[in-house]
């Protein structure tokens, strides 16, 4: 009996480099959710734009030696980039270039056929920053483009002022899994016009009552993540690990967590696997360490016996 295709899975918007007090590495949430979910076991593919320049070249070669396709177009502006200074606990704070490769991700037949087939996509509010721009058209007509059934997964990635009302509405409409962190919640609230809610109350109140969103990923740095799932509720305490940056982790548990569940495995097992995921990230440098041998096979294990049964 023929294995059943991969899924297929896109990360949609920003590729940028991440430029660090160890130096430069590859990134972008939408980019790094591509890189984990390959290692999940997904046909995975990074869309976006980098620029005709250096860093562009670099990008595209580095998801080529990582075996990541890529719809990748070419743009005569600069490809992206972040400086992220790491406090003593090694969480980030960014300043991001503006009107990058990245904001001008151009709409064509090329991208929709692509869309099409797509049963999984990642998508944040950061290549929407010009709300009458390329990429924020492109971006909508993509996941309005996908199959009835796919997995539309907003990772809303709120950075510096580049957000709004209209931009958070619009993806909420859309997705079927709402990412957020303990920071982001408020500001959501607030933009949105509720009040001050919890993770529960956010989940019960707005995203079922009000938009049919069936799915949150919550994260809270060390303090552990809440994930409800179809009416279901799981917390899972952060593991204590020796971080060297959390670049990339929340992209990695999102992935993982994703990566999992789409191929059969119990949410609350593909949750733990998520939190180890994201500590061993936490532990490397850059968002995009290739698992160790020990995940390597117990996610395979998973996605085995998911198969199975």
């Amino acid at each position: 009996m023929d294995s059943p295709k991969p899924i297929t899975c896109v990360g949609l918007g920003e590729i940028l480099w991440d430029v660090l007090p160890a130096g430069p590495r590859l990134g972008g949430a939408p980019a790094n959710f591509t890189f984990h979910a390959k290692q999940m076991g997904l046909d995975s593919m990074a869309v976006s734009c980098v620029g005709k320049d250096e860093r562009g070249d670099e990008a595209l070669r580095i998801l080529t030696d990582n075996d990541v396709k890529s719809l990748v177009f070419r743009s005569d502006k600069v490809t992206g980039y972040v400086k992220a200074t790491l406090n003593d606990r090694g969480v980030p704070t960014y300043d991001f270039a503006l009107d990058t490769a990245y904001d001008h991700m151009p709409l064509n037949d090329e991208i929709i056929e692509v869309a099409k087939k797509t049963q999984v996509c990642c998508f944040g509010t950061l290549a929407q920053r010009q709300s009458d721009g390329e990429s924020h058209k492109t971006i909508l007509a993509f996941l309005d483009n996908m199959p009835q059934d796919s997995v539309k997964v907003f990772d809303i990635n709120l950075r510096q002022n580049f957000f709004d009302k209209e931009v958070i509405t619009a993806g909420m409409k859309r997705c079927t899994v709402f990412k957020c962190n303990d920071e982001e919640l408020p500001v959501v609230c607030k933009l949105l016009g509720y009040d001050n809610l919890n993770q529960e109350q956010f989940y019960e109140q707005v995203l079922v009552k009000d938009f049919g969103i069936k799915q949150l990923v919550y994260t809270c740095g060390e303090h552990g993540s809440d994930i409800f799932y179809f009416g279901q509720h799981s917390y899972v305490p952060t593991p204590k690990v020796d971080v060297v940056d959390t670049v990339g982790a929340g992209d990695s548990f999102t992935a993982t967590f994703i990566g999992l569940t789409v191929q059969g495995v119990d949410f609350k097992v593909a949750h733990q696997t998520a939190a180890d995921v994201a500590a061993y990230v936490c532990t490397q440098n850059g968002a995009m360490p290739v698992l160790n041998a020990e995940l390597k096979e117990h996610v395979q294990g998973l996605v085995a016996a998911a198969a199975k049964a």
